[in-house]
């Protein structure tokens, strides 16, 4: 039990740093480089698969990601961006802090629930493969956005505002 409150905890003060970082970050125009990079930073959590108690089977490999990818488009639908002085921004959504809420009760109760029939360790490695299936799609489907909009301030379909 002591592991589900520490970790829960450590999750709120992440989500908590990263609400602040994403509104900070909104007052900066937006880059391919800020957007793709936040995903590979998270990737070397990777390394934790490296020791046993972490190891997951296949099967919850793909659960993890195929639910994280779901989880996603709740960001992809909240993730915007805008043009201004031919810069490009991302748009802060207030969603988005109820998206992060929802997915700390989601994950809590799915870690009481699962506590009961698996490891710490295997539960802790879902949730990272489940949180990088879900940054990964958001982040590329982010790219996918920012490029088109790009696209078009570039042939000038955007005048200063």
């Amino acid at each position: 039990m002591i592991w589900i409150v520490g970790s829960t905890f450590v999750f709120v003060f992440m989500a908590t740093t990263m609400i602040f970082v994403r509104m900070k970050a909104a007052k900066k125009p937006a880059s391919v480089k800020k957007i793709i990079l936040p995903p590979i930073f998270m990737s070397t959590g990777s390394l934790m698969f490296l020791f046993p108690q972490f190891h997951v089977s296949l099967a919850e490999v793909a659960e993890a990601i195929i639910v994280g990818m779901i989880f996603s488009i709740f960001l992809i639908k909240t993730s915007n961006f805008e043009v201004r002085n031919q810069d490009i921004y991302l748009i802060p959504s207030k969603a988005f802090v109820f998206i992060l809420v929802g997915l700390l009760i989601v994950r809590t109760v799915a870690k009481l629930v699962m506590g009961k029939s698996v490891s710490i360790g295997e539960t802790s490695g879902m949730f990272f493969l489940l949180a990088l299936g879900m940054i990964v799609t958001w982040r590329l489907a982010m790219l996918y956005k920012f490029k088109k909009l790009e696209k078009k301030v570039r042939v000038g379909q955007f005048i200063n505002e």
